[in-house]
């Protein structure tokens, strides 16, 4: 089976590793538009344009199945997509249900571009599972072009995870695969206070599912 990962830059790549060690009897097809990163600030027609024809050429490629690696895209767009596209789309996705169930203070945190943040789905998501949960989405909007380029301002994500820890955050959620590669300093500024969790593993119970339908 040829599995393709989709992202607007390296965060994916994280995803498609991940994807590769669990399933080494499938080939991995990564591919990214770096070109144009990020996504997380450009707006739904943007959005459309840029993946649209890429998606199109990865499955015309003989992608049988595409992972979105990319929370804006699959927050703002996975219905267009799945309607543009034949073959399945696995969407990725904010684990807003499994920090409110883990939460003990009653608080958490989300991590995520401004175009998340906004989506309809992201709403949707905290409507449906964080009813009574306080959520605080700090400003990540410079996070993924900075970890793109290697130019990580440390300082910068310290000072907002130990803010998130003063507001009584005991679960930070990683809501942008870009930000699956400063996972364990997020870990380590947490400090034990915080769990931190990401949707890869997730991801691969969705796509085995997934492959198992078309199998």
């Amino acid at each position: 089976m040829i599995i393709g990962v989709f992202d607007s830059g390296i965060g994916g790549l994280s995803v498609a590793n991940a994807i590769k060690k669990a399933m080494p009897e499938h080939e991995i097809r990564f591919v990214n538009d770096r070109e144009h990163v990020p996504y997380g600030t450009k707006t739904k027609q943007e959005l459309l344009k840029l993946a649209l024809p890429i998606l199109t050429s990865m499955q015309a490629g003989g992608c049988q199945v595409i992972v979105i690696a990319c929370n804006t895209l699959s927050t703002t767009l996975i219905s267009d997509l799945r309607a543009k596209l034949s073959v399945p789309l696995v969407a990725i996705e904010p684990m807003v249900k499994p920090a409110a169930n883990m939460t003990k203070t009653g608080v958490i945190g989300v991590c995520a571009t401004p175009a998340t943040l906004a989506s309809n789905r992201y709403a949707q998501l905290k409507q449906d599972y964080a009813d009574g949960i306080k959520v605080i989405e700090p400003d990540c909007s410079n996070w993924a072009e900075l970890i793109e380029r290697d130019r990580i301002d440390r300082k910068q994500i310290k000072s907002t995870v130990d803010d998130l820890i003063l507001k009584g955050v005991d679960v930070i959620v990683l809501g942008c695969t870009h930000y699956h590669w400063i996972e364990e300093d997020v870990r380590k500024w947490a400090d034990g206070k915080a769990e931190v969790i990401q949707p890869e593993e997730a991801i691969i119970r969705r796509l085995r599912h997934t492959l198992e339908q078309l199998a």
